[in-house]
């Protein structure tokens, strides 16, 4: 028998959930690739992060393929290979839709791009299969059937073991689970989308019919709002930040949001944690979350991150409240026309 010599895997108190309703369970914070490996972050720094991540009971790491031109994927590959770490220890999962080049077949959702982008992220990611490969958006050029069948054609390959969709519609969604349905094929498990304590409509309030009939999960991303939620521009908008350099984040951090900010971090300083520790468990809080996704750009942050575990447990419902006051911007129900409403038994 040969010695193993994979680092042994532990939860270290990390909590898990279902990914959505498969069987799939994933770490209630995960270590996602975008705006940071393989672009802002490579080389060593990259293995600190992961290797921290890992040791700290992260085994989801999330990407896509045009995540810094594909490098991203790249460089998380690489370092999980130099870490020796186990393959079966991990869920990895990718995005298709935006390829690393632009040929008018290197992008959307068509049959042909959705299988060589797999197979060149596998590629990248020196792996011979993802856990769950996302459709990036959805593509209204192409036939939802057409879509369906192919993320079919992938799982059956044996190149992924489940499909999701990020930042789709729940029309979309719907859609595709009618096809899914009505062929006989694999559904959509999950959706990646936004989710933050400024972005709420869309995972709270478009999504929620489909929480129910589909038992959907969400592996949420920048539950930080790009940064505003750590309290980092409290006091002004540094000059080398990224909302004073990239034209994408161009008036996000305004002065409302800013004071909310200011709000919220009293309330974390009196539960003994930071910002942004309670703003990453207010988003786990949901129990529609499967994952947070983390983005961090150093071990350290990523350290900080995690801190929300410790404040999680403190979010009572009276902590939750407090929160809602001081955002003023929990979306209102579908009105229900004066009719009373009924439990998931159909009773009063």
């Amino acid at each position: 028998m040969t010695e193993d010599t994979h680092p042994q895997y532990s939860t270290k108190g990390m909590p898990f959930r279902r990914l959505g309703t498969s069987g799939l369970r994933v770490p209630l914070f995960s270590l996602g690739g975008w705006l940071t490996i393989g672009g802002t972050v490579v080389g060593d720094p990259v293995k600190d992060i992961i290797k921290m991540a890992f040791e700290n009971g992260i085994n989801m790491f999330d990407n896509a393929e045009d995540y810094s031109k594909g490098k991203s994927e790249k460089e998380m590959g690489r370092v999980i290979k130099e870490l020796n770490l186990r393959r079966t220890d991990l869920v990895v999962s990718t995005k298709i839709f935006w390829g690393p080049r632009d040929g008018p077949n290197d992008k959307g959702l068509s049959r042909k791009h959705i299988i060589e982008g797999t197979q060149e992220c596998l590629e990248r990611l020196q792996m011979t299969y993802v856990d769950v490969i996302f459709a990036h958006r959805c593509d209204i050029t192409v036939p939802m059937e057409e879509i369906v069948r192919a993320f079919n054609y992938v799982i059956e390959k044996g190149w992924a073991f489940y499909w999701g969709t990020s930042e789709w519609s729940a029309h979309q969604i719907e859609e595709a689970h009618h096809i899914a349905t009505k062929l006989n094929l694999i559904a959509p498990i999950a959706e990646q989308c936004q989710h933050s304590m400024f972005h709420r409509e869309r995972p709270e309030k478009e999504y929620a019919p489909l929480y129910k009939k589909y038992g959907l999960g969400t592996t949420a991303f920048s539950a930080l709002n790009f940064g505003i939620l750590t309290g980092k521009y409290n006091d002004g908008i540094p000059p080398d930040s990224r909302f004073a350099k990239e034209d994408m984040f161009e008036g996000m951090a305004n002065e409302d949001k800013i004071r909310k900010v200011r709000e919220l971090t009293k309330i974390a300083e009196a539960l003994g944690s930071t910002p942004t520790a309670l703003a990453l468990a207010w988003v786990a809080k949901h129990p529609t979350t499967s994952t947070v996704i983390l983005g961090v750009s150093s071990a350290a942050q990523l350290r900080e991150n995690l801190r929300a575990l410790e404040v999680l447990p403190k979010m009572t419902e009276a902590v939750m409240q407090q929160i809602e006051e001081v955002l003023g911007n929990q979306p209102v129900p579908e009105d229900n026309h004066g009719r009373p409403m009924l439990d998931k038994l159909g009773r009063l």
